[in-house]
């Protein structure tokens, strides 16, 4: 197989297998052989279910780099810090593409590789926050609810500053709002490592 081909893992082909189109699974195939991963949309248990199915099942084939292409506007947390902690847990190493937009728990799956293998196409854009989500219930509820968001938000912050190289406090205060960036300004911040146009330009 040729690797300047265009090569991506749809996660979303299932349903089309079982209507018996041969074509997923060929194309599956294929991108399996080119250790290319391709998640997509919003970060929910499935997602993380199929990416750190295949994450492991490369990792087992060999431990040659893993190409991981996200374009994603983020999601559920949890499902993110499950593919964040696969990335740095397989023995491949993993290299990281962002394309389309990169946001929330995109941003955190983004930031598990190592800066010199996390790499964008140029147009990209990227988006941190504070986590979000609704709060309800009875009051000892909320309040459990409420300590829960702080306690993640602490921690998204000290995974981004490491990341990053940012100072703790330069984090909060930018997460504080949307924080968007182009792919010349990610790599300033220290979230990108490299803009690249080319396959043959990722190692």
């Amino acid at each position: 197989m040729n690797e300047e081909s265009a090569r991506m893992f749809r996660m979303d082909e299932e349903e089309e297998s079982k209507a018996g189109n041969p074509a997923p699974a060929i194309v599956e195939k294929a991108l399996f052989d080119s250790r290319t991963i391709l998640l997509t949309g919003g970060v929910d248990d499935k997602l993380a279910q199929r990416v750190c199915e295949r994450l492991l099942a490369l990792s087992g084939e060999s431990d040659r780099p893993i190409l991981l292409i996200v374009s994603s506007p983020g999601g559920h947390v949890e499902s993110g810090d499950m593919i964040h902690d696969m990335i740095k847990f397989v023995s491949a190493p993993v290299n990281v593409l962002g394309t389309g937009w990169v946001a929330s728990a995109g941003a955190l799956i983004y930031a598990a590789a190592q800066r010199e293998r996390r790499f964008c196409l140029p147009n990209t854009r990227f988006l941190l926050h504070e986590p979000r989500g609704g709060v309800g219930g009875m009051v000892s509820d909320i309040e459990i609810q409420a300590r829960e968001i702080i306690r993640m938000r602490e921690r998204l912050n000290a995974i981004f500053a490491a990341a990053t190289g940012q100072p703790i406090e330069k984090i909060k205060a930018d997460t504080d709002r949307d924080y968007w960036m182009s792919s010349e300004e990610a790599v300033a911040y220290g979230l990108v490592g490299k803009i690249v146009h080319k396959r043959s330009e990722i190692g």
